[in-house]
Order: C-alpha cells, then sequence, then structure tokens
C-alpha cells in the first residue's frame, strides 16, 4: 500500500510529526506527559469515531503508537497504566531501544482469519464441478445448488482457485501473515496475530501490509531531537532511496533542509556503498569458488539474517563485509569522533542491525524516511522555498553505489567492479526479492544449484526503495532512481576516492 494516502499512513505520519514537534518544543518532565495525554485528542479530534466502532479506540491505537514513536514499551492490557509510563527512561539524548522493534498492538488487530479457501456467491452450481473433480482430499461437496468446502479436510492447496470457471472461488490469507517471509505471524488464543521473535528479522513488511495499522515498529525522533537540543553535533547519513521520497526535495536542497532540522551535516550512504561494492568483489574473486561455493550479499540486515538464521551451514557464504550504512558511519567518525551519525533510509531492519553489540555499528540514531517527513512537517520546512546550492549537489558517491537501493544493483555494482579489475572473469548472477523468494533461492543454493554464484537477496519487493520505512511509490522512485543513478559524476564504485580508507574501517 505504500504510495497510496490511507488513513493509516495519515494516522502514522500524524504520530511522527506531533512526536517531533512535542520534542521540539517540550521541556521537562511534566510538559512530556501532559503532551502524551493530550496528542491522541489533538490527531482525533470530535465526538464520534471515523475509522474505528470507537473514538476512544481509535484514541487508544494513537496513545499506543505514540509510545512506540518514543521507544517505549506497549503497555499492559490487564493494567491501568498512565500513557506517560516509563517516559523518564526515553527523555534521553541517546540510542534507546527494548525489544521487540516490531509490536503489534493487539486491541487494533482485527483478528483476520488465518490462511483459508472460501467459496463466495458468485459460485454458479455449474455442471462440470470442476472445483469438485480436482481437490484431492474430496473437502468440496454441493449443497442447495452452490460449492462447499469442509475445511476439516481442505488443504489449502488452491487447485480450485485456479480452476473455478466464475473465479468464485477464493483464498483468504491475513495480510500481515501473508507478507511475511519467515512465517512469523501466528494468531494468539484470541486469534489477534502475533509475532514470533525467534523467526522475525524485522523487515517490517508486516506493518506496511496491516490494512488496520495494527503494527507498529519503534522509533527514536524523540531521543535523536533531544541530542540535536542538548548541542550534540549529528550527521545524518541518507540511503540513496531518498530520491522521491519528499516531492520537491532535491539532492542540491538536502542539506539545507536538514540543516532547519538541527542536524549538522549531510553525507551520502553510497559513499559506503561504494566501499561494499569494492570489498565484496574482492572477497568473490579471492573466495568463490575456491574457499566457499556462493557468496551472498551482506547490504540488507533482513537478508542476511534470514539466511544465517534458517542456514547456519552456509553463514560462511554470506559475505562479511559491513554494509553501506556502517562503512559511511565509520568513515565519517574516523575523522571526528565525537560528532554523532544518524541514518535516515527506508529500512526498518536498519534499526536493530545498529543497535548489535557485536556490529559496532557506531551509527546512533537510526529514522525511516516516513519518521524523516514528520520532522520536516513539525518544523514546517517547506521544500519549495528552499534554495538549490550549485556547489553542493550532494554527489560523492558512484552511480553504481547509487543503485543499491534498487532490487539487482547491488549484484550489478559488484559485477561492474569485478569486470573492472578483471575484465575475462565471469560473473554469474542470481538474485531475489521478498524474504519468501530468498529463502527459495538460498534452497537452491543448498542443493548446488548455484555453485560459482553471487547471490543477493532483498527484504522488500523492489528493493530499498519499496522498504517498509517509505513514502512514495516504488515504481516511481525505481525511475527517479536511475536518473539519480545518471547524474553522478562517477558511476564505477572503483572511482571512489575514498577507496583507500576501506583497510581502516575493517577492524
Amino acid at each position: 500500500m505504500r504510495g497510496i494516502y490511507t488513513p493509516v499512513t495519515d494516522i502514522r505520519r500524524k504520530v511522527f510529526t506531533e512526536v517531533a514537534r512535542m520534542s521540539y518544543e517540550g521541556g521537562e518532565y511534566a510538559d512530556y506527559a501532559k503532551h502524551m495525554r493530550d496528542l491522541p485528542y489533538k490527531i482525533i479530534p470530535g465526538e464520534v469515531g471515523q475509522l474505528r466502532s470507537s473514538i476512544f479506540l481509535e484514541r487508544a491505537i494513537v496513545s499506543e503508537r505514540i509510545r512506540l514513536a518514543m521507544g517505549l514499551s506497549l503497555r499492559p492490557l490487564d493494567e491501568s497504566v498512565p500513557a506517560s509510563e516509563n517516559l523518564e527512561h526515553s527523555m534521553i539524548a541517546d540510542k534507546y531501544y527494548e525489544p521487540p522493534l516490531i509490536n503489534v498492538i493487539k486491541f487494533a488487530c482485527n483478528k483476520c482469519p488465518e490462511k483459508v479457501i472460501k467459496v463466495t456467491s458468485m459460485c454458479q452450481g455449474c455442471l462440470a464441478h470442476p472445483c469438485q473433480e480436482v481437490c484431492p482430499k474430496k473437502a468440496i461437496s454441493f449443497r442447495n445448488g452452490r460449492s462447499h468446502i469442509d475445511q476439516s479436510l481442505c488443504i489449502k492447496c488452491g487447485r480450485c482457485v485456479s480452476t473455478c470457471p466464475y473465479n468464485a472461488i477464493v483464498k483468504v490469507e491475513r495480510p500481515c501473515a501473508k507478507a511475511c517471509g519467515m512465517d512469523a505471524i501466528h494468531s494468539d488464543q484470541y486469534g489477534r496475530a502475533e509475532i514470533d521473535y525467534d523467526k522475525c528479522v524485522s523487515c517490517g513488511m508486516c506493518l506496511v501490509n496491516c490494512p488496520f495499522g495494527a503494527i507498529v515498529d519503534k522509533g527514536q525522533i524523540f531521543q535523536l531531537i533531544q541530542a540535536i537540543k542538548r548541542g550534540d553535533r549529528v550527521i545524518a547519513i541518507v540511503a540513496p532511496a531518498f530520491v522521491n521520497q519528499f516531492p520537491g526535495l532535491t539532492p542540491a536542497k538536502l542539506r539545507v533542509a536538514m540543516q532547519q532540522l538541527g542536524f549538522s551535516g549531510v553525507s551520502e550512504v553510497a559513499v559506503g556503498a561504494d566501499l561494499c561494492t569494492i570489498d565484496e568483489a574482492n572477497d568473490f574473486m579471492k573466495e568463490v569458488p575456491e574457499k566457499i561455493p556462493f557468496m551472498g550479499t551482506s547490504c540488507c540486515p533482513a537478508w542476511s539474517v534470514m539466511a544465517k538464521k534458517l542456514f547456519p551451514q552456509y553463514a560462511e557464504c554470506i559475505s562479511m563485509t559491513m554494509t553501506p550504512m556502517v562503512l559511511t558511519a565509520r568513515l565519517i567518525k574516523r575523522s571526528d569522533k565525537n560528532v554523532r551519525i544518524c541514518f535516515v533510509g527506508p529500512c526498518s531492519a536498519k534499526k536493530l542491525e545498529a543497535s548489535r553489540h557485536s556490529v559496532r555499528s557506531e551509527v546512533d540514531f537510526v529514522l525511516t524516511f516516513e519518521e524523516l517527513m514528520g520532522m520536516f512537517e513539525a518544523k514546517g520546512v517547506d521544500f519549495a522555498s528552499l534554495p538549490d546550492d550549485a556547489n553542493d549537489t550532494f554527489d560523492d558517491a558512484s552511480g553504481d553505489g547509487r543503485g543499491f537501493a534498487v532490487s539487482g544493483g547491488v549484484a550489478q555494482a559488484v559485477v561492474n567492479a569485478i569486470h573492472k579489475i578483471d575484465p575475462d572473469r565471469e560473473v554469474k548472477v542470481a538474485s531475489a526479492q521478498g524474504l519468501a523468494e530468498c529463502r527459495k533461492m538460498m534452497m537452491m543454493a543448498k542443493a548446488g544449484k548455484y555453485n560459482g554464484y553471487l547471490l543477493e537477496g532483498m527484504a522488500c519487493p523492489g528493493g530499498c526503495i519499496a522498504g517498509a520505512g517509505t513514502i512514495a511509490d516504488p515504481a516511481k522512485s525505481a525511475a527517479m532512481l536511475s536518473k539519480y543513478k545518471a547524474q553522478a559524476t562517477k558511476q564505477s564504485a572503483l572511482d571512489t576516492e575514498y577507496k583507500d580508507t576501506l583497510d581502516y574501517l575493517k577492524y
């Protein structure tokens, strides 16, 4: 549903905006506590609910979303807990997450049915009965001239769905579970969605596909603005997928726009993508197939965690190269150890990556594009009125580095680098988008079908331009990204001026 401004989108946007405004304007504990009590009434005004069964339910949902946007945990359903509970722990200028990152607001869940095959009123009771004939379990009979499915016998194979000439039989799936490539979502005892966190990799596909807005990730808007207000120098490192996310905001305007929010500077994450490309190209040439049968790319954290979690015997086949986010952060902190880094991008899984102690990512905050838009709206930034800076076109990275934002772009960048180093080297590539397809790709690799291959995995269908934290239509974003790539003054990652720093960054 990305690219479509729905009521769920509107509520999310208003929550991010008001949390940002509260953080910019508030000061003391009592001020924030009062704002947290009042904001649901500001966001959901009036006396009659427009979206759910009750205006009280709508405001209760918004109240929980406010807490999560501030990095706080959901409140228990069986206790009376104020909206500001544990607020004092959130009033800090540092990274703050208590697991889990992805949360289900249980009373917002519609209790959607799990996968089921149903006969609709479109059934014509035709003479041929093809649905009955193809059913391998004899689960279909005819009652009162219409098809009937015995759910106790149905194995949900879908053969009847594809066979019906009237499209009268449909497969109904819980949207969040259907979008989850890890099969991490099931029903609790009351029929509400529940996440198995042993399986979840925080890709965020469930939260963008829930039409009731019941699934939410935690944020750091509040803590980031506290750091800015405290006087910390915060550098925003922005993923190339930002193109087309903010109408009217061109690369030449980005720096001044971010400065209006309080950021001290802005850098391209695609610079780190260039370094990632070089490192993975060298590793592939050295290790495949001599040491490992294939190599998977590293830049998508949800994909790499999935591959290592479900296929631990092939963990060494997933590149250990630092992600573009981490490499960019380390490059900046190498010259200025006191600066703080905020990654701005399309991905909810980056929040989890930045929190890992084992990675030592040195990324202090993570914002999605949707959260950043909330900050822009809170500060009233008018993109159209911002001047273009002819001397600051945000052009440090290569076209290949910018291409990381779209499915196939990572592998293409690595292949281009390998061919520039060794023109005669053949590089076979397989790519997958969406974790379900990524799992299939790894199964094929396990079966030996991809020996000698470079495997690119993207958790989000379409790549980063379709991440959980994006705003715009992915198809249009892909077209804009293609133009953005072409505008780069350097096209190959090997042309980066920072390639000599790579050995220093890999510690």
